[in-house]
């Protein structure tokens, strides 16, 4: 079984998956910026910025680390029958 077909990567490039990304980015975003004038603060900004991108352009960054595709669709393609 690849793990563009396994239900976790199914579960993220999903419309579900792709929400609690989004959330996850905002809220490290906002939680960075309560602590912006600390560097942990910028360091939880800029790593927000990835789940956040991830969700609303429909892309996973774990699937090409584990041999699957990038693109959220093409994953949702891979479902099993």
């Amino acid at each position: 079984m690849s793990f563009a077909s396994s239900s976790f990567a199914q579960f993220l490039a999903g419309r579900s998956g792709r929400l609690l990304r989004i959330a996850a980015g905002i809220a490290l975003i906002a939680a960075g910026f309560v602590l912006r004038d600390s560097p942990a603060g910028i360091i939880l900004m800029v790593v927000g910025v990835m789940p956040l991108a991830a969700g609303v352009f429909d892309f996973c960054i774990l699937s090409p680390l584990f041999g699957g595709p990038f693109s959220g669709s093409r994953i949702r393609a891979c479902r099993r029958p």
